[in-house]
């Protein structure tokens, strides 16, 4: 189709209707990003809370979309720094999320912003020196690292030397390519032996968290009851127990069903939403 042609389906069609004031307050909302407190993100944090205060490094890995980065960020949330006056913040802990192919120049720099330091300008050796001063000025006792799977094999070595010399626990967060990939070297595996996997939902608890998404997140004028045998059959089906997945069809059903101008998700906009993501 060339521009023309678009210009002229565009004019035939016309402007795309604006939503009205009280709508569109409600789309934004339900774009928000909240964090509900689950029964597996507890565990996950007790778990996490245990290697900081013992000083180990592990890993949590599960499938993409299961909530691995919205717990992992809020543990890092419920430990917030300190200020005292004339000192270094305390940060008990850093979370990053690394960007593909990760060296060590940009695994350090990622620190030292996440520590809101200066980035300076020099060797991988002065820059790390710079992130180690920072880290054990800050007080640092975890570092987790998400997209761990993303780091070159040889800045593996340097994430082992940031557990060995500062006694820092670090976690390390990805899928199962993360497991694939630190197996191939024994040192880093040993080091980072502790697992915990954070897996699907099914079962009671599929339909618990469904029941805590629809009155804690999605809020609608009139209950939906997501947690009936057929809504349930249909989520089950469409997102496989990723949290993720749930919370994605569960937003735009209810963005949808709004716009029908209805005041809750009926099965109908549940099916339609739903077979987009299978």
């Amino acid at each position: 189709m060339t521009n023309k042609q678009a210009q002229a389906v565009a004019q035939q069609l016309g402007a795309i209707p604006t939503n009205n004031e009280k709508l569109e307050a409600e789309i934004q909302r339900l774009q928000r990003i909240d964090l509900v407190s689950l029964e597996q993100v507890e565990k996950l944090h007790n778990w996490l809370e245990e290697k900081r205060q013992s000083r180990q490094s592990a890993r949590v890995v599960g499938e993409s979309r299961t909530g691995k980065t919205m717990g992992c960020d809020a543990y890092r949330l419920r430990h917030k720094p300190t200020k005292e006056h004339g000192k270094p913040p305390t940060v008990p802990v850093v979370y990053i999320q690394i960007t593909s192919e990760c060296g060590a120049r940009d695994l350090f720099s990622m620190i030292l912003k996440h520590l809101k330091y200066q980035v300076i300008r020099g060797t991988v050796s002065e820059i790390r020196d710079r992130a180690f001063k920072v880290l054990k000025d800050c007080a640092v006792e975890m570092v987790i690292i998400d997209e761990a799977d993303r780091l070159k094999p040889k800045t593996f070595a340097e994430v082992r030397d940031i557990f060995d010399k500062l006694q820092i626990s670090v976690i390390l967060v990805g899928t199962d390519r993360l497991d694939a990939v630190i197996k191939r070297d024994e040192q880093v595996y040993n080091r980072f032996r502790a697992c915990h996997r954070f897996g699907k939902l099914s079962g009671e608890d599929f339909k618990r968290t469904v029941e805590i998404w629809e009155k804690q997140i999605l809020k609608l004028p009139v209950a939906s009851n997501l947690s009936s045998m057929k809504m349930l059959k249909i989520l089950g089906q469409a997102t496989g127990g990723y949290i993720g997945l749930m919370d994605m069809i569960l937003r735009q059903s209810a963005i949808r069903a709004l716009k029908k101008g209805l005041q809750k998700i009926d099965l109908e906009t549940l099916k339609e939403v739903s077979t987009e993501y299978r």
